[in-house]
C-alpha cells in the first residue's frame, strides 16, 4: 500500500490558492509549520547581517573620529603630510607653514600640534591641541569662561566645555595631564565635538611636551574673500610636494592611509560574512529540500508550474531573510553597545546608527537568502512528479 504523502493544509490547488489561504499565506504557513528550522536558519542570517551592520557602524564611526580631528578648526581646508600611517604622524613644519601663509590667496594659515595622552581609563585617548594664543580665534576659538592660556605659561590650559563639563572642572581648576599639573585658565567651544572634548595650550608647551621642536601636525587654511579654493590647493601642493590638502571628508584618506586600510577591511569582512551567510543557508535549504521533494512533488502533479514553485521556494527564503535581518539588527546594536563601553575604544568608538545601516542590512539578508536560495528552488522548480512521488 502506498505511503500517504502529507499535503499542507489546507489543500492548494493549480493556482496556488485555496480557501482562505494566499500564496504568500502558504508561505507564512510553510514557515510556521516548520518552527525551528526556520528560526536556526533566521539565526544564520542574523549572524551574517550582525557583522556586516557592525563592521560597517564601527567603520563608519572609526573614519569619522579620524574626520572630526582633521575638520577641526575654522577653515576651508586643512594641510597635513601627505598619506602618513596615522594622522598624529603627519609633520609640517613653521617653514612650511610659513610658506602655506604667503601663497596668493591664503587669508590665515593656522599651525595646529595635535596629540593623545590617557587621562583615565574613560578617556584613554584624550586629545591635546597645541595652538599660540593670537591663532586661537582664527582657528574659531571662542572663550566663553577666563582666559585665553599665556604663550610663556607651561602650566596654563583651556579646556573644551564638553572636557570641563565631563571633568567637573571650572576656571582656578587644576587638571593631571601626563603627570604635570595644568591650572585651567579658560573654558572655550568651537562647535566641533572633539575639539570641544579636548585641551588646548601654548603650541610651546606641547612641543617641547611631545619632543617635536618646530613641527606641527596640520595647518588650517582660511582663504580671502572672493578667492578660488581650488586654485590656492594646487597652489600649496605644488609647492610642497609632500603635502596634501583636503576639504570634504572623502579625501581624507589622503592624508591618513589608516583610513583607505579600514575601508578595504570593512568591504573585505562585509563580502566573508555574506559568503559564509549563503554557505550555512544554502546547506539548510537542501537539507529542506530534500525533506520536502515528495511535497513538491505532489505539487507539481496537481498542476503547479515551475516558476510557481521557484516562487514559494524563494519566497520562504526572503521571509526567513525578513526575520533575519531584524535580528541580526538587533544583535548588531547590542554588540556596538558593548563595544562603546570596551576601555580601549571609549570616547573613541562613537557609534550611530542611520536609515542606511537598516537598508544595508535588509539588503545583505535578502541577499543572503535569494543567493542561498537559487539552487535549492532551482532542484525544486526542475522535479518530475513522478520520480519525486517514488521517492522514499
Amino acid at each position: 500500500m502506498q505511503e500517504n504523502v502529507r499535503l499542507p493544509t489546507p489543500q492548494i490547488g493549480a493556482n496556488g490558492k485555496s480557501a482562505g489561504l494566499s500564496f504568500v499565506g502558504l508561505i507564512v504557513h510553510n514557515l510556521g509549520t516548520r518552527r525551528v528550522r526556520t528560526a536556526l536558519t533566521a539565526l544564520a542570517v542574523a549572524i551574517a547581517v550582525m557583522a556586516v551592520v557592525t563592521l560597517g557602524v564601527l567603520t563608519d564611526s572609526l573614519k569619522s573620529s579620524a574626520a572630526e580631528v582633521l575638520s577641526a578648526g575654522n577653515a576651508d581646508f586643512t594641510v597635513a603630510q601627505k598619506s602618513v600611517s596615522d594622522l598624529l604622524n603627519s609633520v609640517v613644519t613653521d617653514t612650511q607653514v610659513a610658506k602655506i601663509a604667503s601663497t596668493p590667496g591664503v587669508a590665515s594659515a593656522v599651525g595646529v600640534l595635535v596629540a593623545t595622552i590617557k587621562l583615565d581609563p574613560a578617556h584613554p585617548l584624550f586629545l591635546e591641541i597645541g595652538i599660540t594664543p593670537e591663532s586661537l580665534s582664527p582657528f574659531g576659538v571662542h572663550v566663553v569662561a577666563g582666559r585665553a592660556y599665556d604663550a610663556t605659561a607651561p602650566d596654563e590650559v583651556m579646556l573644551g566645555w564638553q572636557a570641563a563639563d565631563a571633568f567637573g572642572k571650572k576656571v582656578g581648576s587644576s587638571i593631571v595631564m601626563d603627570g604635570i599639573r595644568f591650572r585651567v585658565v579658560g573654558i572655550y567651544s568651537t562647535g566641533q565635538v572633539f575639539a570641544d572634548s579636548a585641551s588646548m595650550m601654548s603650541l610651546a608647551t606641547l612641543q617641547a611636551r611631545e619632543r617635536k621642536p618646530a613641527t606641527v601636525t596640520l595647518t588650517v587654511v582660511r582663504v580671502t574673500k572672493g578667492a578660488s579654493i581650488e586654485r590656492v590647493r594646487a597652489a600649496i601642493e605644488e609647492a610642497n610636494p609632500n603635502l596634501a590638502t583636503v576639504r570634504s571628508a572623502t579625501e581624507y584618506g589622503r592624508v591618513d592611509r589608516n583610513l583607505q586600510f579600514l575601508g578595504a577591511a570593512q568591504t573585505g569582512s562585509q563580502i566573508i560574512a555574506l559568503v559564509i551567510g549563503v554557505i550555512i543557508v544554502m546547506n539548510t535549504m537542501l537539507l529542506s529540500f530534500v525533506e520536502r521533494i515528495r511535497e513538491f512533488g505532489v505539487l507539481r502533479a496537481i498542476g503547479w508550474s515551475r516558476s510557481r514553485l521557484l516562487g514559494l521556494v524563494l519566497g520562504e527564503a526572503v521571509g526567513i531573510s525578513f526575520l533575519g535581518a531584524g535580528l541580526g539588527v538587533g544583535f548588531a546594536f547590542v554588540l556596538t553597545w558593548g563595544l562603546q563601553r570596551f576601555s580601549p575604544l571609549r570616547g573613541i568608538l562613537q557609534a550611530q546608527f542611520t536609515a542606511g545601516e537598516f537598508w544595508t542590512a535588509l539588503y545583505a539578508a535578502i541577499a543572503i537568502g535569494v543567493l542561498a536560495a537559487l539552487y535549492p528552488s532551482a532542484r525544486a522548480a526542475m522535479l518530475r512528479p513522478g520520480a519525486s512521488l517514488r521517492r522514499e
